[in-house]
């Protein structure tokens, strides 16, 4: 017996999928539908053993939590793998009750290759809802920068400039807000420092990955890069096809955005990754697979440096397999 999750920001459409049959239901995404869901799943004569929902953001995390705490297997799985699993059963109807049959039937298929699910600290929950945030005033500020390109009237352009100054300010206000949080943390406080020593990363990029990353639900530094989207995919079906290894882009992409302009810092002040970089340059590599490498290498060194509790040093020898 499994449980399929489609949430939504209202609703979450459930299924169980148990002998082979489907039974669904529709409940309010709140904690007042939990405990509907909870009831409801306690007249089966046994609980489910998986449960599954697609990562959709923070919609999902409260239910995910809900149904870890009360003792149930949940894994948080990449809505791309369940398009996929959809579009191999043939699957042409998209509506919220089919989406959870098909997560259900995916989880059946999948329970047991599929990492469990934990909740992340209360600590690292704050900071990922601040560094959202403030990357989405900082889209914001660079959407009304764009504005003041047109043609506006002086009332208008008055209007926006002093937008732009409010922001500023209210992002001002968060970068501090989020340097507090990490600083009232020991944990995430040590974690900073230990990210802080490796050449190309600074506050804001160590923030994001400490809110972005439970580093210790990772065994390999590999896992992690895949978890971002930084691990090379290859398109190549007999002797016909053979494309170039492109980036998956299967994982988180607000980190993949956050280590930009790190690796291209990194290239110009790490020694490891400055000679990594060149090394690749020598070999005809072109420049955005170099950068690309770089940002997945520079994840190696901080999965590295945070597993050994030893900050970066320039004699520093990761292993890049």
């Amino acid at each position: 017996m499994v449980l399929g999750i489609d949430v939504g920001k209202q609703k979450l459409s459930v299924a169980v999928f148990y002998n082979d049959k489907f039974k669904t239901k529709t409940i309010p995404n709140n904690p007042d539908g939990f405990e509907t869901l909870w009831s409801w799943l306690s007249r089966f004569d046994r609980l489910p053993e998986h449960v599954c929902l697609e990562a959709t953001g923070s919609y999902g995390e409260a239910i995910a939590t809900f149904l870890h705490d009360q003792g149930l297997v949940v894994s948080v799985v990449n809505p791309t793998l369940i398009k996929g699993f959809a579009q191999s059963e043939g699957v042409r109807t998209k509506t919220d009750k089919v989406d959870a049959r098909i997560i259900a039937k995916f989880c059946h298929s999948k329970q047991k290759t599929l990492p469990q699910w934990q909740p992340a600290p209360p600590e690292q929950r704050e900071l990922r809802d601040l560094a959202r945030r403030l990357e989405a005033l900082k889209n914001m500020r660079v959407q009304e920068e764009n504005r003041l390109n047109g043609t506006w009237g002086d009332t208008a352009r008055k209007n926006l400039i002093e937008h732009i100054g409010y922001l500023d300010d209210q992002i001002a206000q968060l970068e501090k807000l989020i340097k507090d949080h990490i600083d009232r943390h020991p944990g995430l406080r040590r974690q900073s420092d230990l990210l802080k020593s490796i050449p190309g990363i600074a506050d804001l990029t160590s923030a994001c990955l400490l809110a972005e990353i439970q580093f210790d639900q990772f065994s390999t530094a590999r896992q992690v890069a895949a978890y971002v989207g930084l691990t090379p995919s290859d398109r190549q079906s007999g002797t016909s096809v053979k494309g170039r290894p492109r980036l998956s882009k299967i994982g988180n992409h607000r980190l993949r955005k956050a280590l930009y302009m790190p690796a291209m810092a990194a290239i110009r002040h790490n020694p490891v990754l400055s000679a990594f970089a060149h090394e690749l340059k020598r070999k005809g590599k072109p420049g955005k697979v170099i950068i690309a490498a770089v940002m997945r290498k520079l994840l190696h060194i901080a999965f590295g440096i945070l597993r050994s509790g030893r900050p970066f040093t320039p004699d520093y020898h990761p292993n890049f397999s």
